[in-house]
């Protein structure tokens, strides 16, 4: 069993800054690959980031490239995803997730083990 827990979500105006953070606990061993979706009402969940253990591979999605940064902290069981300059598009619930897979992988059907979520709101 691996447990994830998602924080840091919240409300922020358009150009402002998150940081959000996920915690893994359980069966560590097996969360090689982690990532970042999201999900808005109406619409299925995409893909926003992920991240290999070593932090080496680090693809993101095109709407987030150049204002996202993902990274990890196994010392903590930890990945983090900075989110800059937000737009109201990115308005979402925020899963983080994990994967005993070695790529991190853009498709969610890879991960087996997810978190509740996280609120993230951008206003206008």
């Amino acid at each position: 069993q691996v447990q994830l827990v998602e924080s840091g979500g919240g409300l922020v105006q358009a150009g402002g800054s998150l940081r959000l953070s996920c915690a893994a606990s359980g069966r560590t061993l097996r969360t090689n690959a982690m990532g970042w979706f999201r999900q808005a009402p109406g619409k299925e969940r995409e893909f926003v980031a992920s991240i290999t253990w070593d932090g080496r591979g680090t693809p993101y999605a095109n709407s987030v490239k150049g204002r996202f940064t993902i990274s990890r902290d196994n010392a903590k069981n930890t990945v983090f995803l900075q989110m800059n300059s937000l737009k109201p598009e990115d308005t979402g619930v925020y899963y983080c997730a994990a994967s005993f897979r070695h790529i991190a992988s853009m498709l969610a059907d890879e991960y087996g083990y997810w978190g509740q979520g996280t609120q993230v709101t951008v206003s206008s």
